[in-house]
């Protein structure tokens, strides 16, 4: 996959209004080579520590995450360099040794406005149990998906009324059905069978009525 290597200065574009004072820090007591990539669909970012043909932290970035999920899965990954730093391969990818370094790289960014309140909100919980990917935690993943530039009737499944049609990125349409406590049943109108779907999986919703043939 093709990727750019960032200058340093240009990181102000990509995060939110006055965040790049307090981050520009971390790359100048570390050599750091950033490198901005298209979107990647299994990860957000990706962190790789000095190896003797590239003697330097290496951190990669999906240039086209909103400005609030670009902030914190950078944060996400110098927390993985910094965990780097302290254990070497002593410690576990997403073990308490990063969760601890991501704690501490993040806090100071809170209660700054660098993040929308409903943001903010849902970061204090994730705080508690910082996962390997914001995507995870649904609450998160939910907040930040607001600030997301969508193609015209993309939604998520949790915000499609019950009983109302969307189609999937492989051209199956269903209907909500029920809303339970982690998923969503949900009807495919081609075969009649019912599916469960968690609720931040993004679909097109769909106005026209189908019916089914069973």
């Amino acid at each position: 996959m093709r990727k750019q290597e960032t200058s340093f200065s240009l990181l102000e574009q990509f995060l939110p209004r006055g965040a790049y004072e307090q981050i520009a820090p971390f790359f100048q007591s570390h050599t750091v080579h950033l490198t901005l990539t298209h979107e990647r669909k299994s990860v957000l970012g990706d962190y790789r520590h000095p190896v003797p043909d590239a003697p330097y932290h290496r951190i990669s970035i999906n240039a086209n995450l909103n400005p609030y999920s670009f902030l914190i899965t950078l944060l996400h990954e110098l927390a993985h360099m910094y965990t780097f730093v302290h254990f070497e391969h002593k410690a576990p990818p997403h073990g308490k040794e990063w969760k601890t370094q991501f704690r501490h790289i993040l806090i100071p960014f809170m209660g700054k406005r660098f993040f929308p309140g409903d943001v903010e909100k849902a970061l204090h919980a994730y705080l508690h149990n910082p996962a390997a990917s914001t995507c995870t935690d649904a609450q998160l993943y939910k907040s930040l998906y607001r600030y997301d530039e969508h193609k015209p009737g993309f939604k998520l499944v949790d915000d499609i009324g019950l009983n109302q049609y969307f189609e999937t990125e492989d051209g199956q349409v269903y209907q909500k059905l029920e809303k339970l406590r982690t998923r969503t049943r949900c009807q495919n109108l081609m075969s009649g069978k019912v599916y469960f779907f968690q609720g931040i999986v993004e679909v097109k919703a769909i106005k026209k009525k189908y019916t089914v043939d069973v």
